[in-house]
């Protein structure tokens, strides 16, 4: 009796008196012994499963997570592998360590962090996962975490909080602006005082009256008061534009209660 085996496979030769022999038959044709004997051919080539999971974070969040892994048996092992497991060693033990060491490992992060330190899960669920498939004569060539999500809850949580950081930008930068109008305001009442100053001073060279000394006081009033509306102006205008803001609130001085802002 003959039996070949193909390329990329391996032979375990079964006997009905001494059982499993321990040596594995490589690539060709092997002769048996009609009856007694009988091959079991095993691929020792790489092959991809994809293997999802559901488990919980440190935080109690929902994690759903999918492997995608490439392995392939020992061929010294196979004997064992036959006797211990059986052909279907894929089926039996893969799913099996795979939810093992997901659970162990992710237990170990918050979601936040498992989104933040996704290649750190990934290294960690590698190592343990190829060395716990080594104890079973499995070897695995690659692992891939390929979809990671998380509950509905904290998806929108976490949606949310995107939201409210874009307006809180969009709030500061509105600020800066209104800062930066204010400021342009002042500078430019500054220098309308400043010549209401010379001009003052230009009166009371000119003048020897008593009529324009007065004049002069009254024109350097007028310079101080341009300034201070000048201000009333540029904060009006800070009002007006941080009103128009959803989470923007106002809080009077000495006023421990919070007032919405009227919107315009």
């Amino acid at each position: 009796m003959c039996s070949l085996v193909d390329g990329g496979q391996r032979g375990v030769i079964f006997d009905r008196f001494t059982g499993v022999k321990p040596t594995v038959v490589g690539e060709g044709t092997h002769f048996l012994i009609p009856w007694v004997q009988r091959p079991i051919i095993f691929d020792i080539r790489s092959t991809p499963r994809n293997i999802p999971c559901i488990t919980g974070s440190k935080d109690l969040q929902n994690v759903h997570i999918t492997l995608r892994i490439l392995y392939r048996p020992l061929p010294e092992s196979l004997p064992k592998i036959y006797t211990n497991i059986g052909v279907d060693y894929d089926e039996r033990i893969l799913p099996s360590i795979t939810n093992e060491v997901l659970k162990a490992v992710v237990a170990q992060f918050d979601a936040a962090e498992m989104i933040t330190h996704r290649e750190v899960v990934s290294q960690k669920v590698s190592d343990d996962l190829t060395d716990r498939a080594s104890q079973f004569g499995i070897i695995l060539d690659d692992i891939s975490l390929t979809h990671l999500s998380f509950g509905k809850e904290f998806t929108e949580a976490v949606e949310q909080k995107q939201v409210a950081q874009q307006e809180a930008e969009r709030a500061r930068f509105l600020v800066e602006k209104a800062e930066h109008l204010k400021n342009a305001a002042i500078t430019t009442a500054e220098g309308d005082a400043t010549a209401a100053d010379l001009l003052a001073k230009a009166f009371q060279v000119l003048a020897s009256m008593t009529t324009c000394s007065v004049s002069m006081g009254i024109v350097k009033e007028a310079g101080s008061g341009l300034i201070e509306l000048r201000k009333i102006e540029a904060a009006e205008d800070i009002a007006v534009s941080l009103s128009k803001q959803k989470n923007v609130v106002y809080l009077p001085h000495n006023q421990p209660t919070l007032l919405n802002l009227p919107q315009h």
